[in-house]
């Protein structure tokens, strides 16, 4: 069960507005702390500020859309222009001899948009509805993503994957992924998921078959620990979340924007 603090992510995004800037990822931004005396940001004027920045709207099937034209995408196009530098000078530097460069994608709301679950459910977790959302595998894909992976294979860098999603939800992430023309390097040694019944001896740490107690940053950082102990130099780290993001094993990280929730 991942935990999500929509109060945190509400004083991320009042923060921002009160400033006049956008939501912005970047390798440089670093998360807010979430604790402020000032009076929070108005809950409701919140939701409307979120559908504007993603030109929020329903298709023909009900279904919440993110805008191609909207801030959002914009913010993400910036991030990923960035990115796409990055896996270009670092496949020009590498000459066959030492590490591989490697990138790595959280999956949730870095390749696979929830608005339609966040809309819905008014910004509420509840684990049984999240994990039914999740295996219809019927996500739209972030902007831009599909093109950013299929640009690092072309330039010979492996992408890998590092997900909060159970090892349960395995198929569906994998169907979800094929559906929005992502289907590079889809096997299991490349797409890591939490398996609490049967952790991995590298994060043996803070995790056994009979006690999962890894936080997100544990695992994800120790999972990108173990991807460079196959000889691996991750290039480029990718995640919604500033916990996808630290805890070292990454030359660089780009936060893509998501001011619906907050996992710590």
């Amino acid at each position: 069960m991942r935990k999500r603090h929509l109060a945190a992510a509400t004083a991320t995004v009042a923060a921002l507005a009160l400033s006049g800037l956008a939501v912005v990822g970047s390798a440089d931004a670093g998360p807010t702390t979430g604790h402020s005396t000032a009076e929070p940001h108005n809950i409701g004027l919140l939701v409307k500020e979120i559908d504007s920045y993603y030109g929020a709207t329903q298709d023909a099937d009900g279904v919440w859309q993110a805008s191609a034209d909207s801030q959002y995408a914009q913010d993400l196009a910036r991030v990923q222009a960035g990115a796409r530098k990055q896996i270009a000078k670092a496949a020009k530097k590498y000459h066959g001899k030492g590490d591989r460069p490697a990138v790595v994608f959280d999956i949730d709301d870095t390749l696979l948009l929830s608005l339609d679950y966040e809309k819905k459910t008014n910004y509420v977790y509840n684990d049984a509805s999240w994990k039914e959302y999740v295996n219809k595998a019927d996500r739209p894909a972030v902007f831009g993503t599909p093109e950013l992976i299929a640009y690092a294979e072309s330039k010979g860098v492996e992408v890998f994957y590092n997900s909060g999603l159970g090892e349960s939800q395995r198929a569906a992430a994998v169907e979800n992924l094929k559906k929005v023309g992502i289907d590079v390097n889809l096997d299991a040694d490349h797409v890591f998921l939490k398996d609490k019944a049967n952790p991995p001896a590298y994060l043996s740490s803070c995790a056994t078959p009979a006690a999962w107690n890894c936080t997100t940053v544990q695992y994800k950082a120790g999972t990108r620990k173990h991807i460079e102990s196959l000889g691996r130099d991750i290039v480029g780290n990718f995640g919604d979340q500033y916990s996808d993001l630290e805890g070292g094993h990454a030359d660089r990280t780009y936060k893509f924007p998501n001011p619906t929730y907050y996992v710590s």
